[in-house]
């Protein structure tokens, strides 16, 4: 390096004797002369410094320092230039003499700050973008699920920790599109609890890119009231795959590509019995989860595009419970509650999902596809439970002094519950450009085959008394059965354009939308306009502002019209409603997004308004995760609200953000007001990531969430008898990565053995951080008085989890 400079010195030096032998004799000379630093006062050498309009010049050296002579002149200009580096320049005006001339050097930030805020996209439609890699180390009992992450979204809330379901906007759990490479899916429909539930469909290995809107979204998007989840797995252009393996189960994806073919598997197998043992009811639990997909691109030629998407999903919950002790109450009113079980639980939820898709490029601005694809579901719910309880006044005592007993019981559960269910879709979908235009188009049938068997009962008495009590018959407190097989069709189409154009007033983006659809077992036949404005002004690009608002429908799945109504014998039976209608829901949305910069990372602000008309609505209760269905349209109601959202860069190179929300829902139950069942007035997220200072290896992943408590009931009433609210959710997950072997960065490589490796992670979980007790849903004990008490049921405690992952 001090040899090079040399030479460039000499070489310089040579020039401007030569220059100065050339010219006319300089009757006098100025010596400029200087140091130059940087943004950081340190010293910058091979700096450019010359007299403009001369051939003069020279380069700084090793400690920043220069020197020239040039001639006398009125204004002599001096340009400073470096590569990477703003230009400077400096006029001097009737210089004579030694002048000396320190210079600073900034760097030309300006792409790069045009780079980092691209990375904070603004929002100017429905549907917003969320980083896959966001989850991959995070901490979270499903395993690292594309729903835990979209729970901690400004406006959504998850039911708990043990599933993958989520409200949106005051929204039942029914009310969420999922798309997977535009194919909806399905979820089984008999999972009442998160301990059933096991692995969710979406595979986080695959995913490559994620959007999601929480309203007002287009009409290409299916008949569903609160939001879609639109979800694209990756074509991998080379070999790549990723294991991961922790005390909860393992993961595995392997996948390649080529100029005409990719392909991308992923193996996923689940059991969370370590976590399920930190309840409360204690004994044998035995979940096995396990799940394969498969999505496969052939590029038949330069305009044909052919592929598929395959899913095969089993997953077994086994339980054999033995005892129970919950402590509930108040400081001033503590009860306990015990239980002694007999009885065991077998269920078994298996789906099967595939679709071919054809795609047709005509050109770069059309293309037609074609999809063809089907669901499978079989669902077996077995359980036969009984159990002696006693529920006690803790720390009080009898009048023979040994305990305050509040009631001594027995119970006897019962289910053998069979649902099969099929859809099978056949749909026709095209773009095309024209000019500033965006036209989408397409056509959808659905055919659906259900088949449900299904005898439920439960016998219960306390003090020797059977409930409900009868001198002459020994009755059950609830009885169910069902025996339904049928099919229907779905027909529905939708036509959209979306205008984007540049004005000197700034970005405007104008999408309009008609969706019509016909289902032939209720004869309905439903229209849904759509429309949406985004604007980014020109004088402040920083704030991007976006309206929404159209009609939305929800159309009845299987639970929906399902109607339990009582025979001649007051035994409780399942009717079909024909004469149900789609729930019906009006969106107005108003939102924004602000961009800046603080400690000198990109950050963005985003709020949203809305207000959600709704209509025909279908009453249901929860009971954990089961929605139990009243079957008749007989309410109508609102939800609305405000969001926010601050997304951002807290620590360089790591996303985080944290959301905050605020709602109130309202429906009219047979003429009493009361809140929605998925209420939660209020919730607050945070997704946190940060890497430890001096070891940039240790990554630090933080997942904290609050929220209101639900409206609950007493079993089979509803919310205009009487209700009340469980506690607030409130859960703290902490996770720490430690790179054995760190990503490779651009252009780097690795020699040997480890040249096959891109990453391998050592992970160490802290689920619940808090030890945090949360109630999920309520045991209900009652008394031969119909005296009944609420007996929580709690979540998962405080649990370690340690995992391994491992990319190649």
């Amino acid at each position: 390096m001090r040899i090079e400079t040399t030479i460039l010195r000499y070489i310089s030096f040579a020039v401007a004797v030569l220059w100065a032998a050339c010219s006319p004799a300089m009757a006098e000379s100025v010596r400029i002369h200087g140091r130059i630093t940087d943004g950081d006062n340190r010293a910058m050498e091979f700096v450019t410094v010359r007299v403009a309009g001369t051939a003069i010049g020279t380069m700084s050296g090793l400690d920043g320092d220069y020197s020239l002579s040039t001639a006398e002149a009125d204004t002599i200009t001096v340009v400073f230039t470096c590569i990477g580096y703003k230009e400077q320049q400096r006029k001097l005006v009737d210089a004579k003499g030694d002048v000396t001339l320190n210079m600073r050097m900034f760097r030309t930030v300006k792409e790069l700050q045009e780079v980092e805020v691209s990375e904070v996209k603004k929002q100017i439609g429905a549907m917003q973008s969320v980083d896959v890699s966001a989850y991959r180390l995070s901490p979270d009992v499903s395993g690292g699920s594309v729903e835990s992450m979209i729970s901690t979204m400004a406006g959504v809330t998850g039911s708990n920790e043990m599933s993958s379901q989520y409200s949106v906007r005051g929204g039942s759990y029914d009310e969420n599109l999922v798309y997977i490479n535009g194919v909806e899916v399905y979820r089984p429909q008999l999972v009442t609890s998160g301990q059933q539930e096991g692995l969710s469909i979406i595979n986080p290995d695959m995913v490559g890119k994620v959007n999601f809107s929480t309203g007002g979204f287009g009409a290409e998007y299916g008949d569903r009231m609160s939001s879609v989840l639109d979800i694209s797995y990756r074509q991998p252009e080379a070999f790549e795959g990723s294991a991961s393996l922790s005390l909860m189960g393992g993961s595995l994806s392997l996948g390649s590509g080529s100029g005409r073919f990719s392909q991308l598997h992923g193996l996923r197998y689940k059991r969370n019995n370590s976590v399920l043992s930190s309840m409360e009811t204690k004994g044998e639990y035995d979940p096995d989860f396990f799940d394969y997909q498969t999505n496969l691109n052939f590029r038949l030629s330069d305009r044909w595009h052919m592929a598929f998407l395959g899913n095969v999903a089993i997953n077994n919950y086994k339980f054999t419970p033995v005892n129970r002790e919950t402590a509930f109450g108040t400081a001033m009113d503590a009860k306990k509650f015990k239980v002694y079980f007999d009885g065991q639980e077998k269920d078994r939820f298996e789906t099967y999902f595939g679709a071919l898709s054809l795609r047709y490029s005509a050109s770069r601005s059309s293309s037609l596809t074609l999809f063809a694809s089907g669901f499978l579901t079989n669902e077996l719910v077995a359980y036969d439970i009984s159990g002696e309880y006693w529920l006690d006044q803790a720390g009080t005592s009898g009048s023979d002094g040994v305990g305050g007993e509040l009631g001594v019981g027995r119970y006897h559960e019962h289910a053998r519950d069979r649902l099969k269910a099929s859809v099978m879709t056949m749909a026709m979908r095209g773009v095309t450009a024209i000019g500033n235009h965006q036209i989408s188009y397409g056509v959808q049938y659905n055919h659906e085959n259900i088949y449900e068997r299904a005898r439920e009962w439960e016998r219960r008495d306390s003090a020797g008394f059977s409930l409900p009590t009868d001198p002459d018959l020994l009755r059950v407190i609830y009885n169910l059965s069902s025996r339904q097989d049928f099919s229907s069709n779905r027909v529905s189409l939708h036509a959209q354009d979306t205008y984007r154009m540049q004005t000197e007033s700034g970005f405007l983006s104008v999408s309009g939308g008609l969706r019509m659809s016909y289902w032939d077992f209720n004869k309905e036949f439903l229209v849904s306009p759509r429309v949406s404005v985004g604007f980014v002004p020109a004088s402040n690009d920083r704030w991007a502002l976006r309206f929404a608002t159209g009609l939305y429908y929800q159309a009845p799945f299987y639970k929906e019209y399902r109607m339990i109504v009582a025979d001649d014998n007051d035994n409780s039976v399942v009717e079909l409603n024909r004469d149900i209608k789609s729930q019906r829901s009006w969106h107005f949305i108003l939102g924004s997004d602000y961009t800046f910069r603080a400690m000198n990372r990109p950050f963005k602000l985003s709020a949203e308004a809305y207000y959600k008309a709704l209509g025909n609505l279908v009453p249901y209760e929860i009971d954990n995760l089961k929605l139990v269905y009243d079957g008749v349209n007989a309410t109508s109601g609102y939800a609305m609200g405000l969001d926010f959202k601050l997304f951002g860069q807290f620590v360089p190179g790591s996303d985080s953000w944290l959301s905050f929300s605020l709602m109130k829902t309202q429906e009219t139950l047979r003429g009493v007001k009361v809140p929605r069942p998925n209420d939660r007035r209020y919730s607050v997220a945070l997704y946190f990531t940060d890497y430890f200072p001096r070891i940039p290896r240790l990554k630090f992943s933080l997942r904290g969430i609050f929220m209101d408590g639900l409206p609950a009931t007493a079993p089979r009433s509803t919310r205009d008898r009487g209700y009340f609210r469980t506690p607030a959710y409130k859960r703290v997950d902490l996770g720490a990565s430690y790179a054995l072997l760190p990503p490779l960065k651009e252009g780097e490589s690795r020699s040997g053995v480890w040249r096959h490796f891109k990453a391998v992670w050592l992970g160490l979980d802290c689920f619940n951080l808090f030890d945090i007790s949360n109630v999920s849903s309520y045991y209900w004990v009652t008394d031969v008085n119909e005296l009944q008490y609420a007996v929580p049921n709690y979540l998962t405690r405080r649990q370690i989890n340690v995992r391994l992952t491992v990319d190649f």
